[in-house]
């Protein structure tokens, strides 16, 4: 998944970036990646660009403008919507809901799907607060991140924060080893 794809030459860069020589750049030393079970599977490189998925998030009103040069580059499996940099490059900077942002999100969609019937390129984006996952399954979308990794990350650290500072101990009773109850769901214990 490449960020900030705002053009066809940007899109060709980033399917180079995923191809060995002579079709693109990337490092050939594909005998010391886990894809090619670290040089033990021999049919590696005959097969290596069908087990892609190159996906170009378009996330700015430049890209959106070049969307269906984008799309149909070859190579890029799925448009990606970014709708926080999209506000961002509006004017909007995380007002993703604004209406304004709407109305070019959802033109974006349309553009998309059209040259999804012709070329087979996938829709993906990313739900918000005001836009869930079975919503955007409904407008067409092919891919939806409910989601972020980092997203989760963040709430469960703080989470762990919050319930150590609201950890109360009573001077003076300790548990003894016997009488400790560990919780299995915990993870640092």
């Amino acid at each position: 998944m490449f960020p900030m794809v705002d053009s066809t030459a940007s899109a060709e860069d980033a399917v180079s970036f995923c191809r060995f020589p002579p079709r693109g750049v990337r490092g050939s030393a594909h005998t010391f990646v886990c894809a090619s079970a670290y040089g033990l599977d021999d049919g590696y490189l005959s097969r290596c660009e069908d087990d892609l998925l190159i996906m170009c998030q378009v996330e700015s009103l430049k890209g959106i403008e070049n969307l269906e040069a984008i799309a149909n580059v070859d190579g890029v499996d799925c448009i990606q919507k970014g709708p926080l940099d999209l506000s961002a490059s509006m004017g909007y900077l995380w007002d993703p809901g604004n209406r304004k942002v709407r109305a070019v999100m959802k033109e974006a969609e349309r553009r998309v799907l059209a040259v999804t019937q012709k070329k087979g390129v996938y829709l993906g984006g990313f739900a918000m607060p005001h836009d869930k996952p079975e919503d955007l399954k409904m407008r067409g979308y092919h891919m939806v991140a409910g989601a972020v990794d980092l997203g989760m990350f963040r709430n469960a650290v703080a989470e762990d924060v919050k319930k150590f500072r609201e950890a109360v101990m009573e001077i003076g009773e300790e548990d003894s080893e016997d009488e400790k109850v560990k919780d299995p769901g915990y993870w640092s214990e």
